[in-house]
């Protein structure tokens, strides 16, 4: 297929060079060149404005940093909606914030055309693997139309419901991420404190009650699983920052419908905490160095 993506970021970068191994004809932008003309080298056809790179294509798929992005890149003059073929499938992976993508959505839906919200999981790690988790919100026919390339890009497609539910399970679940990887960090730090051996204590915990996603994959303890980032300095999977941003949406969209989040709201802050350390690009595992500084 003809695809556009827009936003070459540490995200956008892999998920279109998976698309060009899939075989698709890929057009690029990004307003950074160099990362243009990176991908430009490596199969993508690298465009120099957002008219260029939704003409004539048959999906528009965009990873973008923040709402107001999407925003400008969706309803601008020089925009998709105002640009892009009427029959075009959009697919918005960016996380965001619901209202955004509910109302592009229906400026793009009363324009005749498709749309769905697809953030993902996985990290630089699954999008350069093609392993990421797609969390996908619109309509069934929409899902459907959008399955097969999402696949090219993730090993798990999920269909959450209709537009804007792909991103409501998106900030639900980094809620849990974030305050997990609290956890672990403070649990591993008085393991320590109390002279525990933090291998033993890992073997034994990861085979019971304590047991998680982000144990078994991110721990925040260097030399005791292959994939901790801690093992390399908490060079990023996952930025702290991108962290704090996750948890900033759970909590707007928590006020949203009323709810009290009190430990998701506490992660926020543990989060603010470190990266007004100057902190922000260390992974968020990296959150083990505040817990321990204070303790």
């Amino acid at each position: 297929m003809n695809i556009g993506f827009i936003g070459l970021g540490n995200m956008g970068k892999g998920m279109a060079l998976n698309l060009v191994k899939a075989g698709h004809k890929v057009s690029v932008y990004d307003i950074n060149t160099e990362a243009v003309n990176n991908l430009n080298s490596k199969g993508c056809v690298g465009c120099s404005d957002l008219l260029t790179v939704v003409s004539d294509v048959e999906v528009v798929i965009s990873m973008l940093p923040e709402g107001s992005h999407v925003r400008d890149v969706y309803l601008s003059e020089n925009g998709v909606i105002a640009n892009a073929n009427k029959d075009a499938l959009l697919i918005e992976c960016s996380t965001i914030d619901i209202n955004t993508i509910k109302n592009v959505g229906e400026i793009a839906i009363n324009k005749g055309m498709r749309i769905i919200d697809a953030p993902v999981s996985g990290g630089i790690v699954g999008a350069d693997n093609g392993t990421l988790t797609f969390m996908v919100g619109g309509s069934e026919v929409n899902f459907n139309s959008a399955l097969s390339i999402l696949s090219d890009m993730g090993k798990n497609v999920i269909h959450a419901g209709e537009l804007g539910a792909g991103l409501a399970v998106k900030i639900c679940n980094n809620m849990i991420l974030g305050t997990t990887m609290i956890a672990l960090a403070e649990s591993f730090t008085m393991a320590k404190k109390l002279g525990l051996d933090q291998k033993k204590f890992f073997e034994i915990s990861s085979k019971a009650t304590g047991m998680s996603w982000a144990m078994l994959n991110h721990l925040p303890v260097a030399n005791i699983i292959e994939t901790s980032s801690a093992n390399n300095n908490f060079k990023p999977g996952f930025a702290a920052e991108m962290m704090l941003k996750d948890l900033s949406l759970a909590q707007n969209a928590a006020d949203s419908v009323n709810i009290s989040t009190p430990i998701g709201l506490k992660a926020l802050d543990m989060y603010k905490e470190f990266i007004n350390q100057g902190k922000g690009s260390l992974d968020y595992s990296a959150i083990i160095k505040l817990i321990e500084e204070s303790s």
